[in-house]
């Protein structure tokens, strides 16, 4: 198969190179230990040579050194020539890939810190220009009062507000007692349980009241808007809307949005009177405090400019859930899973810009001195 001439450093190759034979072949050179000295290969007196015996030769002999071998040897047929240039390629390719190192802690860290930025820039860069179409087609419809769904939008409000009543009058209720026994338990060890309306006063008109009802409406219909609007776009639904010449955003997002501006600044006013009632009951069976007391103390005591300072914020809170509810919902890819991920995305992303847009006013207003 082989003969070596230890004097000169020839390899000379002879016989059939093939599949047929490659365990004896595979014998015979796993004996042979002279590689190193072979100065020149010849390759005249080879058989059949296939693709398992160029891969053996090129194990052999080595994918670095074999083609300076073929270089200074004798003449190589260029079939051969070829077949054994591309296992050299192949197993050279073989070697240079090799395993990934695996990354550093710190390095994971800052990779999913990194995707985690560009997933939050991706989001505001497609809510920001969601709010401007939103606004464009609104604005549109305002000139044309024949586009106006307004059947579509009394049946959102009343999905969207008047069914929300009980379970947002209950929690704001029930809030309002707990800041009133709160302040109570604090304010009796210095004498001043009277303060107790004051506080319940002063933080349902301003920050509770709107707060707990923009959180529980993100919770309850933004979801819906994402659910609705996804099981429409996975049934293609909204495909044949466009497909009739038809605008969805006309059709499904401004009825939503406008039925939100309408809902929230009412249901928000809602609970501030549940809220400060709340605390009204609690004051009463705890302090000893008599509603007229409580009331009359309240009116005495806080001014009109809390109560604005609490509504004006309803309508951008209501604009930017029913935004991004319809948002989710129009990105659905058309699979039941992507509904449940987009909405759980939506209900996330509404609860964070609530308490986001409401911590910035907040800031605002006492920087004003508001």
């Amino acid at each position: 198969m082989w003969d070596a001439a230890a004097g000169d450093g020839r390899l000379s190759v002879e016989g059939d190179w093939s599949l047929a034979g490659f365990e004896a072949l595979r014998r015979e050179t796993a004996r042979f230990d002279a590689v190193p000295q072979v100065r020149v290969l010849d390759l005249s007196r080879l058989g059949v040579l296939d693709t398992a015996g160029a891969a053996l030769l090129v194990d052999l002999l080595g994918a670095e050194r074999l083609p300076g071998l073929l270089a200074s040897g004798p003449p190589v047929e260029a079939s051969r020539r070829a077949l054994l240039d591309t296992i050299i390629r192949a197993q050279g390719a073989v070697q240079q890939c090799k395993p990934p190192e695996p990354p550093s802690p710190v390095a994971e860290l800052l990779c999913h810190v990194g995707e985690a930025a560009e997933q939050f820039w991706k989001h505001a860069v497609g809510l920001c220009g969601f709010i401007g179409l939103t606004l464009e087609s609104l604005g549109r419809s305002l000139v044309r009062p024949r586009t106006w769904r307004l059947t579509a939008t009394v049946a959102q409000i009343e999905q969207i507000g008047l069914n929300a009543v009980p379970i947002i009058a209950l929690l704001t209720f029930l809030v309002g007692a707990v800041v009133a026994f709160l302040g109570a338990t604090v304010l009796r060890d210095f004498g001043a349980t009277l303060y107790t309306i004051n506080l319940v006063g002063f933080a349902f008109l301003r920050e509770f009241a709107v707060l707990l009802t923009a959180i529980l409406m993100a919770g309850r219909t933004a979801s819906a808007f994402t659910a609705q609007i996804g099981s429409m776009k996975a049934n293609e639904e909204i495909d044949a809307i466009r497909a009739l010449g038809l605008d969805p955003i006309n059709m499904l997002v401004l009825p939503r949005v406008l039925a939100m501006l309408v809902s929230l600044p009412v249901l928000t006013f809602m609970s501030m009177l549940t809220g400060i009632a709340g605390g009204m009951v609690v004051c009463a069976w705890s302090l000893d405090i008599p509603p007229s007391l409580f009331l009359s103390t309240l009116r005495e005591s806080l001014d009109v400019r809390h109560f604005y300072v609490g509504i004006v914020k309803a309508p951008i809170l209501a604009f930017i859930i029913a935004v991004i509810g319809c948002l989710e919902g129009f990105k659905v890819s058309g699979s039941a899973q992507s509904v449940g991920e987009h909405t759980t995305s939506s209900v996330v992303q509404a609860i964070f810009m609530v308490i986001l847009i409401d911590a910035l006013a907040a800031l605002f207003f006492m920087e004003m001195g508001w």
